[in-house]
C-alpha cells in the first residue's frame, strides 16, 4: 500500500480549480495512518526530540500521534484567538490578505528540540510562522514533517531556506 493511494482528491474545493487533498481518508484507515506516522518519524530515529509542535488543524491529529509514539509533549500552534492565556503571535501573508498563528507563552523551555508537523505544505507560510514562533520561544526546530507536498507552490524550498530540514511522504502536482 502507498500512502498517496489513501488520500482522497476533491475537485473544485474550496473554490473552482483547486484540487483539495483530503487526508481524512488516510486518518480513517488504521493501516495507512500507522504507516504515515511511522514513516514521518523514520528520519528522526535516534534523534533527541523534546516536543512535537503541530499546526492547526489536521496537523494536531498527526502531532498528537507522533508525540505519543515518542513519549514527549505536544504543543499546538493555532490560528489567532483560539488559545486561552498569554500568547505569542506571528503574522504571515496569504494569497489575499494576512493570517496570524499563535503559541502559548512558555510552551517551550529554552534549548528544547522540536519537530514541527502538519498534513500538507503548500506555500510554506503557516509553517514559516510556526518556525518563527518556536524560535522566538527559545526552542530549536530540528525538522519538519508533512504527509503531502505541493511542490509547484514552493513551500519546501521556503522552509529549507530557514535551515529546517523537510521530510515529505508524497507529492501531488498542481495546487
Amino acid at each position: 500500500m502507498q500512502i498517496r493511494d489513501s488520500i482522497r482528491t476533491i475537485p473544485d474545493f474550496p473554490k473552482p480549480g483547486i484540487q483539495f487533498r483530503d487526508v481524512t481518508t488516510l486518518f480513517g484507515d488504521a493501516q495507512a495512518f500507522r504507516m504515515a506516522i511511522d514513516n514521518l518519524l523514520h528520519p528522526y530515529a535516534g534523534a533527541r526530540i523534546d516536543k512535537v509542535a503541530a499546526l492547526e488543524a489536521r496537523g494536531f491529529i498527526m502531532g498528537g500521534a507522533i508525540a505519543h509514539q515518542l513519549s514527549v509533549g505536544f504543543v499546538p500552534i493555532r490560528k489567532a484567538g483560539k488559545l486561552p492565556g498569554p500568547c505569542m503571535s506571528e503574522s504571515y501573508s496569504l494569497e489575499y490578505g494576512e493570517a496570524t498563528m499563535e503559541l502559548h507563552e512558555g510552551a517551550f523551555k529554552p534549548g528544547e528540540r522540536v519537530l514541527l508537523v502538519d498534513d500538507l505544505i503548500a506555500t510554506g507560510g503557516t509553517c514559516e510562522a510556526g518556525i518563527k514562533l518556536i524560535r522566538r520561544a527559545g526552542a530549536i526546530v530540528i525538522g519538519s514533517a508533512f504527509i503531502i507536498d505541493l511542490p509547484a507552490l514552493g513551500g519546501r524550498e521556503r522552509i529549507e531556506a530557514l535551515d529546517v530540514p523537510v521530510h515529505i511522504l508524497c507529492e501531488f502536482e498542481g495546487d
